[in-house]
């Protein structure tokens, strides 16, 4: 379906030079809960995000892919403006999200119109469907809130023709339907639908597919990519299976983006990535992954020299993953290596991309 046959929705912004999402030094620490006989102690910090940059472009698709707690979800929420950073600024089209909330200083894009434009599909979408309405009702409410002025008759003719594009026929009798009456499957098309009703730059899906059955992942991915195409929306797609991350970003035409310990250690074009990992840790990804059907991935020993992953509380100093490497040497404990290189290259936080670097001098990291 062309752009122009797309269901009616908000015009688009004009478009300007800056980063549709721009991400800088971002860090998020929370308290950690503390027991009864600990009041009295300094609480202990979680560092879920610590010194995160990147930028998110038009049309843009990245694909996040760590173990659990390692961020992931809460650097998602922070860049659609769900999280406020503890550190850092989080921009869309050069506006500070939080300086907009705030009211601080000149505020060239309001909060609302920044939230509207910002929208997110969750793993658990019944959770987020009211069980006391029926899908018409739902979907309506996107399009009362951004055309008020929109009637009945005009609304359910959106309504039913986005239904009809997420594969939901006859859309007549899926609209009366309440959530409980609809498969998992369904649930997401709908939670899907309702975000794309928002007209949304940028689309957060948090593990959107992974309580679905794993026939229906691909297709709910297609989707969600040929939706892409229609409304001009780029995608931060969040999953903790590189082989999903893989699909979505390689067909999306997008980046992969590799968390560890509440830092991003690797980003680059998926098959360049998954073909070349350029950190140790990407490559442990990818033998715990054996579906991505790589010759030297998934076979032997696993490439690490510890199973346990570090208390985020207090991470390991220099690189944090020199814990478990097992190419660490000694530098790897003392200094913390950087993401350098260019936006939109392949790009790892390891110092053996750099055969100059001091660490092929240093000793190995003995266990």
């Amino acid at each position: 379906m062309s752009r122009s046959d797309a269901p009616p929705s908000v015009d688009a912004p004009e478009r300007d030079d800056a980063p549709l999402v721009s991400m800088d030094n971002v860090e998020v620490h929370f308290e950690k809960e503390q027991g009864l006989f600990e009041f009295f102690e300094e609480p202990d910090v979680v560092r879920a995000v610590d010194g995160i940059s990147l930028d998110i472009e038009e049309n843009d698709v990245l694909a996040l892919v760590g173990e659990s707690g390692c961020g992931k979800s809460t650097f998602g929420k922070t860049s659609i403006g769900l999280q406020r950073p503890t550190g850092g600024s989080v921009r869309y089209r050069g506006q500070d999200i939080w300086d907009a909330k705030d009211g601080v200083g000149d505020v060239d894009i309001p909060f609302d119109e920044i939230r509207s434009s910002l929208q997110i599909i969750h793993q658990d979408p019944g959770s987020s469907l009211n069980p006391n309405q029926k899908i018409v009702e739902i979907l309506s409410q996107p399009i009362k809130l951004t055309h008020p002025d929109v009637g009945l008759s005009e609304r359910r003719e959106r309504i039913y023709s986005l239904l009809e594009r997420v594969g939901m026929n006859p859309a007549s009798d899926f609209a009366d339907r309440y959530p409980h009456q609809l498969s998992g499957g369904e649930k997401q098309r709908v939670a899907l639908s309702r975000a794309l009703l928002m007209n949304p730059d940028l689309i957060l899906a948090d593990e959107a597919i992974s309580a679905l059955d794993v026939s229906l992942r691909v297709e709910m991915m297609d989707l969600m990519l040929d939706l892409q195409d229609d409304f001009n929306t780029s995608f931060v797609f969040i999953s903790h299976d590189l082989s999903n991350a893989r699909y979505f970003a390689e067909h999306g035409d997008g980046r992969i983006g590799v968390m560890y310990l509440g830092e991003l250690v690797e980003i680059g074009p998926a098959e360049d990535l998954i073909e070349n990992p350029g950190h140790p840790y990407t490559n442990v990804l990818r033998w715990a992954t054996p579906d991505l059907s790589l010759h030297s991935a998934g076979a032997g020993e696993p490439p690490m020299r510890k199973i346990d992953i570090p208390d985020p509380v207090n991470p390991p100093s220099g690189c944090r993953f020199h814990t478990r490497c097992p190419e660490a040497r000694e530098t790897c404990r003392e200094v913390s290596p950087e993401l350098g290189g260019d936006a939109g290259a392949h790009r790892s936080a390891c110092f053996r991309g750099d055969p100059d670097h001091e660490y092929w001098d240093s000793p190995v990291l003995e266990d």
